[in-house]
């Protein structure tokens, strides 16, 4: 008998819950309506957008506004569970070899057309061409359409994981309409199904978007949950406004310019407090601070000299220049809370070790060559932690220079080792809140972020990879990420420094909004 999953309402299994407790049954809540309807919600984004072209970008700043108006077959709850989106249902086979998607019925793309599953396969086939996770498909076999509303998916061996990397919104697998099957990479044109429809693009300054009243929301549900549920547009128009200027973000969300922001610098918090037209809503473990090394040029191809650099820096500093003092140290690609947690690798974090860094330096035969930290000053916390990391690797010896691009241009010089660049400086936001393999995907083919020489990835990464993934018992799936990280920290694949604390905020008439990974601009609306 094959497993069935459906959508169900966390908010109506709760009810059900305390319904019994107290030996009463109510009716369940009705779905969420718009207690008020209108108004342009102009929202202040830190950092530049790529592309709105959701498969072939995995950044941060493309998330935030591709994932309001995209959907996916599959998504996460608020708690981090699977749940369907675009699909009514899923079953498993018992052998864990077919998974079989029911569609939702009346689903519309934004130019009026209805989704079918020929929408979902051309979907599917465009992201296995360039979407930057496509490794996810490495075990499936194939798939298939039978009818317009069934999507199947055929694996080549069982993998206990792949419902997890599927509903992943790291660089979800969107659906759109079958004829963008051949658009090419960062030029996928933006027409999803999902409660917000693009109106205006232009880089460097704004996206806007307006609601889409030929919406069909997700009936199993009656609230927003992670990025699925009951969504519902209430303002009219929503418009993501590139401010890259912290003081700026400040000033607008003062003077009502901007009525929310996804950034606030920490010096500024105190302040705001005492604005009763302003709402401070902060979220804890917003992301891993990184520098990831190109070991495909020298001298960081050399695993001596990455290991100076490991040992000279200072994390506390590091962090502190980077947050204003708003982090926590942090070993790992997850963070303590999670169940997937794990320490391993510590012995080569926060080293601050100037002594053992000159050493390894000599042996590496470093000879004095410039290396350069490709850094951006769209996100405050990378450049400044460019800048003491610098100071840091010019103490013991190290050439280090900065190169100071906007995040776009640092994102596509990363994308090729061939660029210019030793160190890449990024955050792991939305991937370490996915859980272990979301993050490991960073380290895998096709995209690898370490960039291994000649392509030749680390055969002991990918064993580990494949053990997270295939080992039937989670236990030894968790002592495979475990590894996986130990070998990160111990080979210098990464140098995560810490995690920060992401402090947004909203004027007071803002309701509904709730921090997340990415801003939700469903479910909100102004209460005047």
């Amino acid at each position: 008998m094959e497993k069935a999953i459906l959508a169900r309402s966390g908010l109506a299994a709760t009810v059900a819950c305390v319904a019994m407790a107290f030996g009463t049954v109510p009716a369940l809540a009705a779905p969420f309506k718009c207690p008020r309807v209108g108004g342009d919600f102009v929202f202040g984004q830190e950092a530049n957008v790529n592309s709105l072209d959701q498969p072939a970008s995995n950044t941060i700043s493309t998330r935030n506004v591709a994932m309001n108006i995209f959907e996916t077959l599959i998504t996460r709850d608020e708690n981090n569970n699977p749940i369907p989106d675009l699909a009514d249902s899923y079953t498993e086979s018992p052998d864990r070899l077919t998974y079989t998607f029911k569609l939702r019925n009346g689903v519309k793309f934004h130019n009026g057309k209805p989704m079918t599953s020929a929408d979902v396969v051309a979907s599917f086939d465009r992201y296995a061409r360039l979407g930057l996770e496509r490794g996810m498909f490495k075990n499936v076999d194939k798939w298939e359409a039978p009818d317009a509303s069934t999507f199947i998916i055929r694996m080549k061996e069982a993998q206990p994981t792949f419902i997890e990397l599927l509903s992943s919104f790291s660089v979800p697998v969107v659906i759109v309409p079958a004829e963008q099957k051949d658009d090419a990479p960062m030029q996928l044109k933006t027409i999803g199904t999902g409660p917000w429809q693009l109106v205006d693009f232009v880089p460097g300054s704004h996206v806007k978007l307006k609601r889409y009243d030929g919406y069909t929301p997700n009936t199993h549900f009656e609230e927003r949950t992670g990025f699925g549920g009951y969504k519902q547009a209430c303002f009219d128009t929503v418009t993501f406004r590139i401010v890259t200027e912290p003081g700026a973000r400040v000033a607008g969300l003062k003077t009502g310019e901007l009525q929310g922001v996804e950034d606030l610098p920490t010096k500024a918090l105190d302040d705001l407090k005492k604005d009763k037209n302003i709402a401070i809503v902060p979220l804890l473990n917003w992301w891993i601070q990184v520098a990831a090394p190109n070991t495909s040029v020298a001298p960081t191809d050399n695993v001596l000299f990455r290991k100076a650099v490991q040992a000279a820096l200072d994390m506390d500093e590091i962090m502190d220049a980077a947050t204003d003092g708003n982090y926590r140290l942090n070993v790992g690609f997850q963070y303590p809370n999670q169940p997937s947690y794990t320490d391993a690798g510590k012995e080569f974090y926060n080293i601050k070790d100037p002594a053992k860094a000159k050493q390894l330096l000599a042996q590496s035969g470093y000879k004095g060559e410039p290396v350069v930290l490709l850094t951006n000053k769209d996100y405050a916390s990378m450049y400044n932690a460019a800048l003491v990391m610098a100071e840091q690797l010019k103490a013991v010896g190290i050439k280090a220079e900065l190169k100071v691009v906007d995040w776009p241009t640092s994102v596509n010089m990363q994308l090729k080792p061939d660029t210019g660049w030793n160190f890449f400086f990024t955050g792991y936001g939305t991937q370490p809140a996915l859980g272990a393999l979301a993050t490991m995907q960073f380290f895998t083919p096709p995209n690898a972020n370490y960039k291994p020489k000649d392509g030749k990835d680390d055969p002991d990464l990918m064993a580990a990879w494949n053990d997270m993934n295939s080992k039937p018992d989670a236990k030894d799936r968790q002592a495979a990420f475990a590894r996986m990280q130990a070998l990160i920290y111990e080979r210098v694949y990464a140098l995560p420094f810490g995690s920060l604390t992401k402090v947004q905020g909203v004027r007071a008439n803002v309701q509904g909004f709730k921090p997340f990974r990415i801003p939700r601009m469903s479910n909100v609306w102004f209460s005047n």
